[in-house]
């Protein structure tokens, strides 16, 4: 099912997301130079299209992938798909087992098994339209 997952998600709130992140860790936040331009166009150009789950989740790995931030760009954008995620009308424990799932395919972490899963899992979900 195609939705506009990542709408609410502008850039401003990838920036923000990350440097509420690196706060308490003290860590810094700073775009890099390779890669934080990149990340911006293909997000700006992608989060507000209708897209299937699987590929929100694999737009937030990638975007991970190119590192935009000096730090927690996984943390950034798992945060960003495990918030999607929690709007789902499902019970608890299937929303753990997709946070979970998803988490690991953005960080990059997932085993073949979990990517298989996560897939299967997608497959049997049946969420009313989009409002």
């Amino acid at each position: 099912m195609k939705r506009a997952w990542l709408h609410p998600f502008t850039w401003a709130v990838i920036v923000e997301t990350n440097r509420q992140l690196c706060l308490p860790k003290a860590a810094l936040h700073q775009p890099t130079r390779d890669g934080y331009e990149p990340t911006r166009r293909l997000w700006e150009t992608t989060h507000r299209t209708e897209i299937t789950l699987a590929e929100a989740t694999d737009l937030c790995r990638r975007c991970h992938r190119l590192a935009p931030f000096c730090n927690f760009n996984g943390n950034t954008f798992v945060a960003v798909i495990r918030k999607v995620i929690a709007t789902l009308p499902l019970p608890p424990e299937k929303t753990a087992l997709l946070r979970s799932l998803a988490g690991h395919i953005v960080a990059g972490t997932a085993t073949p098994e979990e990517q298989h899963d996560f897939g299967a899992l997608l497959d049997r979900l049946s969420l009313p339209p989009a409002a």
